[in-house]
């Protein structure tokens, strides 16, 4: 360990200034030699911002850096209009990095990642020198061509340069994307591919291999080029030929490491064979984190005596430590998990689909017990739910996995097509709900009640505890007849819910887990169900009792049951978990609006109402009013507004 940050020990975090990213850019040096320290130097802010959020994606960010700084210190003429946006959005924190050292985002963000008022999990156009978000993988072509049209009628003579994964090429949208800008000869277009070879999960080989990538493009009518992604030198050379092509879009293959710049977390080998790929997302532990910072501190420090210069100046935080809780935490796809082995055990129709998430949908063990059951489709929701549809005619229980952002909302066609045909399909959705809240409302799935509540016969279920999932997972599969939608959460939350014994799932009745005179909450899911009996505890100490009941059903209601519940009742309070719009409250207010009861409850409607902040669950939940004691205060307001 050299002299640039001395000893790193484990409770601090480190990162560098914009000054000194400025003073290494005036360095007397070939430009390839700045522009490496200068990647360099925000590989460390970008592992800083990661580190102290807690998660983000430190493969993609440190695959995609020295093409990121190429362009931006080397390419992108700003006068002229040029514009870059990233279509695979996993590589945000590198964005971020290279963006503040240049002065275009506020340097104190760096701080601020993930966080209310800072930086999204994906990139945003909140966000200065952002000029697209990052939504469902595979927009990002499409949207630059659109860009490249408007530019045409304006008359600005600007080149747009986007950048996707090679994962993201699954997607269908990327190659109905190809057709027409070759058709339209937009020369102003460069697509780089970031071709780490490495997905969400596995390898892209083993995952669902691309072929021969060059070709493919070439066959659409796209200039194609290929290079070293992280020789500068290099990347030079290719973008200063492209400039003489001017009747193709262009493609860029740039020949990338996921994690490059840290020893062990690089992923370098392309064999279908090859193990998970640990450091996709999440932050580094502690010895890691600091493992990886003597890499790239060493890594600059020799690039600085290469050149002749002073040592960089480089900050010290103290890492902050989460505190612990002593109340039950629960997890529901541990749960789920097992649900579907002992599932699978005892029925031979079982089949699972799995679209890149097979750790974080918990299928990894499936897969490992039924590889013959287990379908990996890689990057392809459309794709995955038509197989579904097919397996499903031919007699199958296909149970399909993604996260409900994408599989609500992709192939939402698809799944319309498959209710069609009255199958029985399971369509299970991770990450649902506004919280993870850091990745950013790309990844806050807050619409699958809307985006499919309607289809006729498709039950939307969501379980309030772990003990809730097999028992509507076995309804899904052994007693509906029809289509079902799972809605999971995926983070880990405290709740005192607890089934009662015996209990048996009744399409459209819910569960009572607290009693009260003054009122009645009714919610769905883990964290739904969770800051509703929290609020009860709230209201209790004000001398307010609210009973608390957790409805599984998302778009159905039992009436007789709903009729029982709001008889007598003051007031009626939904919580979701969800947009209001098209949410489970709005579906039972209503139903209640045509039960001609004769003192119906004053309602009150709780749930989302614009587009969700980036930032840490509590303190988006908090922001939102959805977290217990915001709840309870808006029951208070709302009982004294008479």
């Amino acid at each position: 360990m050299g002299d640039l940050i001395g000893a790193v020990v484990e409770t601090e975090l480190y990162y560098i200034k914009r000054g000194e990213f400025e003073r290494a850019r005036r360095l007397n040096a070939p430009q390839a030699a700045i522009s490496g320290l200068f990647a360099d130097m925000a590989r460390l802010n970008a592992l800083y911002m990661i580190a102290k959020a807690g998660s983000g994606h430190i493969g993609s960010s440190f695959s995609a850096l020295d093409i990121l700084t190429h362009l931006y210190l080397s390419e992108l003429n700003r006068e002229r209009g040029d514009l870059f946006f990233s279509s695979k959005g996993h590589d945000a924190p590198a964005f971020y990095a290279v963006l503040m050292a240049l002065g275009v985002i506020a340097e104190e963000k760096i701080h601020l990642l993930r966080r209310l008022e800072g930086l999204p999990g994906h990139p945003d156009i909140s966000i200065p020198g952002i000029v697209a978000n990052t939504g469902s993988l595979g927009m990002g072509i499409s949207k630059a061509k659109g860009m490249v049209l408007a530019n045409r009628l304006a008359g600005r003579d600007a080149r747009l340069f986007v950048m996707t994964g090679d994962g993201e090429l699954q997607e269908g949208q990327i190659w109905e994307a190809l057709l027409s800008a070759a058709n339209s000869r937009m020369g102003e277009l460069v697509v780089i591919v970031d071709h780490n070879k490495f997905q969400s999960d596995f390898s892209v080989v083993r995952t669902s291999n691309l072929g021969d990538l060059a070709a493919k493009f070439a066959a659409f009518g796209w200039h194609v080029s290929r290079v070293d992604g992280h020789d500068h030198a290099a990347l030079a050379i290719t973008f200063e030929a492209l400039r003489g092509v001017t009747d193709q879009p262009k493609v860029v293959i740039a020949d990338t490491v996921k994690g490059n710049g840290v020893s062990f977390m690089a992923g370098t080998s392309i064999d279908s064979d090859v193990e998970m790929f640990r450091f996709h997302s999440g932050a580094p532990k502690a010895a890691e984190y600091s493992r990886a910072v003597e890499e790239i501190s060493d890594r600059i420090e020799a690039k600085l005596r290469a050149l002749d210069a002073s040592p960089i100046a480089v900050q010290r935080v103290e890492r902050s430590l989460v505190a612990q809780t002593e109340r039950e935490t629960k997890r529901l796809f541990p749960a789920y998990e097992a649900a579907l082995l002992a599932l699978a055990a005892q029925r031979s129709d079982v089949v699972a689909l799995d679209a890149d998430l097979a750790l974080d949908m918990a299928l990894l063990k499936f897969r490992e017990q039924f590889p013959e059951r287990f379908v990996e489709c890689g990057i392809a929701e459309q794709d995955m739910v038509s197989q579904a549809g097919g397996m499903a005619l031919q007699g199958l229980t296909p149970i399909v996995h993604s996260f409900s952002c994408f599989l609500s909302t992709r192939p939402n066609e698809q799944i319309y097509a498959n209710a069609s045909e009255r199958t029985r399909i399971v369509y299970v959705g991770g990450l649902s709900g506004v919280v993870p809240a850091g990745p950013g409302h790309s990844h806050q799935s807050v619409r699958e009640i809307s985006a499919i509540g309607g289809i006729p016969g498709l039950a939307v279920v969501e379980p309030c505890c772990p003990e809730e999932v097999e028992v509507l997972l076995r309804w899904c599969v052994g007693e509906h007849n029809g289509p079902s939608f799972l809605r999971l959460v995926s983070v880990p939350w405290i709740s005192s819910a607890a089934l009662p014994k015996g209990y048996k799932a009744r399409k459209g009745c819910g569960i009572r887990f607290a009693d009260g005179d003054d009122g009645v909450m009714i919610s769905s899911g883990l964290i739904g169900v969770a800051e509703a009996l929290k609020a009860a505890e709230h209201l209790a100490a004000d001398g307010i009792r609210f009973a608390v009941v957790g409805l599984p059903w998302l778009n159905y209601v039992d009436r007789d049951w709903l009729a029982t519940l709001a008889d007598g009742a003051s007031v009626l309070v939904t919580i979701d978990n969800h947009y209001v719009a098209g949410g489970q409250g709005q579906m039972l207010l209503a139903t209640l609006a045509t039960l001609g009861l004769k003192r119906p409850p004053r309602c009150l409607a709780l749930g989302l109402e614009d587009i969700p902040p980036s930032g840490q669950n509590a303190e988006v939940l908090m922001r939102l009013g959805l977290d217990g004691a915001s709840i309870a205060a808006r029951i208070g307001r709302f009982r004294c507004a008479r």
